[in-house]
């Protein structure tokens, strides 16, 4: 999901640290000063840890799961989540928090796997919306559960640090599947859930 799909191979790192010496001096420095000399370096190791979700696959996370669960039907609810991502139009930082909730039809899932879903989507280029959308499905589709709440909130660092520079707002988007969808009063309990 999300991968892209028209690249053979992707570019060495020699190649992707003389891109980085190129934006240096393009942008009126000169990359061969002593304070940039290992710039380079450190923006493709951080790049490779900023977009490592399109090294993992988010269904792995989901595949191990527990049924002992004593008759548990009530909403799992991980609040909290934080992430950074990064804005597919201007790769300025997305920072926010994931709330994410299921209503487990015969199984449940270790709970740091759904943070660890929220990461690997988090971890590659992104919209706010199509990551909620992309936590959603594959939650659903994995673990087919009664129904899966998704609520991002996010400040987007392209509007705030560079055109309109408006600071301090945040970006509220939401997925639901099944009887989150469906039904007002599970939908109701997700929201009163997160309140608490």
């Amino acid at each position: 999901m999300n991968k892209p799909t028209n690249i053979a191979l992707p570019p060495s790192r020699e190649e992707a640290m003389h891109a980085v010496k190129t934006l240096l001096d393009w942008a009126g420095d000169d990359h061969t000063r002593p304070g940039l000399q290992d710039t380079p370096q450190r923006v493709v190791d951080a790049y490779r840890e900023w977009f490592s979700g399109y090294l993992e696959s988010p269904e792995e996370y989901l595949t191990r799961t527990f049924d002992d669960v004593d008759g548990y039907q009530d909403v799992v609810l991980v609040k909290d989540i934080p992430f950074t991502s990064f804005c597919e139009h201007h790769l300025a930082p997305i920072i926010g928090t994931a709330h994410v909730a299921y209503l487990p039809s015969d199984r449940v899932v270790g709970l740091s796997k759904l943070a660890r879903l929220v990461r690997t989507f988090a971890r590659r280029l992104q919209v706010q919306e199509r990551m909620t959308a992309q936590i959603a499905s594959t939650l659903q589709d994995v673990l087919n559960p009664e129904g899966v709440a998704v609520l991002i909130k996010a400040e987007h660092h392209c509007m705030s640090t560079r055109g309109v520079h408006v600071h301090g707002t945040e970006t509220i988007t939401t997925e639901m599947t099944g009887a989150f969808r469906d039904d007002p009063d599970t939908r109701n309990r997700f929201f009163e859930l997160l309140k608490h």
